[in-house]
């Protein structure tokens, strides 16, 4: 019987599990991961508003490993031997005959001051504390933004930060606190979002300026203040600071010998086989892909990424030679809780769609198509 590990229960993982079930009912698998819990991290932009709570985003994994036949081992992951064929955990070693990695990045924190900002892809408890702090705030100035790991340009996550922008813009709106709260967004690059592609960037601009969304563009960022926001093109006050870091690989690899790319991700190839090592795998944010500049750090990514790593894993278990690659796709609904804009790209289409109430319903239906195979 073959013995797969797999490290991590966010959407790179979840999908991999599926995928190795489906190629083989026999195959021993065996999941790594703190918590027996998915957090669905793109719905935490409507915990603010009310619109998700808490428990709608946080989904017990226990039924799911039950029907995949998944062996749950409650720990973290600490470390490789044996060439990738022991799993050192917290808890423990794993022999495994392959591993793929799925535990996802690690947010880059070395601003000074960063602990007076939220993340919001800390999780959803983060999502609370922005919900809780909004809800105090009577007047005032919100600043919002993001920046990249300046080593690795492609571990950046920007779209919920616009989500979240203009999610709250219109919660303020809508309670009547608009007026006395005034809406920055910042990020170091004069042109935010390009991975979206050159008419997306333009949209943004034009939906933040429609909203009169007042914007600190094109200045490194030096640090944070409790109420302030400091720049290379100076300091502005802000009484709540959301915050997107780049993304680097997670603590556990530095105990390891995993290949790391620059920007401290496993690096990969075109298979999302881990270069030097037989029979080990990456999807998601912990992997550093061969691919254009623009290729996301999103879940339907780390989807995509997951199907190509779990197909080639088997076929090399069965003696065969992996050839599954990935497509490079970037698909997102900028949702602004009453409606939301389609961007859409590959390597031959870059689509965007205007902002329409149909959209922010699609969104929420995918999220409820998506969550149910976890229920």
């Amino acid at each position: 019987m073959k013995r797969v590990t797999i490290v991590g229960a966010g959407f790179a993982a979840l999908t991999a599990v599926q995928k190795l079930r489906a190629a083989d009912s026999l195959m021993e698998i065996t999941l790594v991961a703190p918590k027996p819990v998915f957090s669905y991290l793109p719905g935490t932009i409507w915990i603010p508003s009310g619109l998700r709570q808490p428990e709608d985003l946080q989904i017990p994994l226990e039924n799911f490993f039950h029907r995949m036949k998944v062996n749950y081992h409650k720990g973290s992951a600490t470390g490789l031997k044996d060439g990738g064929r022991t799993l050192i955990t917290d808890r423990g070693e794993i022999p495994n005959d392959g591993l793929l990695i799925g535990s996802g990045g690690c947010y880059i924190k070395k601003l000074p001051g960063i602990e007076h900002v939220l993340v919001p892809c800390d999780g959803v408890p983060a999502a609370v504390k922005i919900r809780d702090r909004l809800k105090r705030l009577e007047s005032g100035t919100i600043a919002i933004g993001f920046s990249g790991n300046p080593k690795e340009p492609s571990a950046m996550r920007g779209g919920p930060m616009f989500e979240y922008l203009f999610g709250i813009d219109q919660q303020l709106r809508l309670d009547g606190r608009r007026d006395r709260i005034k809406l920055v967004f910042f990020n170091p690059a004069p042109a935010p979002g390009n991975r979206l592609g050159p008419k997306a960037v333009a949209g943004l601009m034009q939906e933040m300026k429609k909203r009169n969304i007042e914007t600190h563009l094109g200045h490194k960022l030096k640090g944070f203040t409790e109420k302030s926001v400091i720049t290379e093109g100076g300091e502005f006050d802000a009484h709540l600071i959301l915050f997107m870091p780049g993304i680097t690989g997670s603590p556990w690899f530095d105990d390891t010998d995993l290949p790391r790319s620059e920007g401290g991700l496993v690096k990969a190839d075109a298979l999302c086989r881990v270069e030097g090592l037989e029979k080990v795998y990456v999807a998601g944010d912990s992997g550093s892909f061969p691919g254009p500049d623009w290729m996301p750090k999103q879940a339907h990514m780390a989807d995509l990424q997951a199907k190509a790593a779990a197909e080639n894993l088997v076929a090399e278990l069965n003696g065969q030679e992996p050839s599954k690659t990935f497509k490079v796709e970037l698909i997102c609904i900028v949702d602004s809780q009453t409606s939301g804009s389609l961007v859409a790209r590959t390597a031959k289409h870059n689509i965007v769609l205007p902002q329409m109430k149909a959209f922010h319903w699609i969104k929420r239906l995918f999220e409820w198509w998506y969550l149910r195979q976890y229920r």
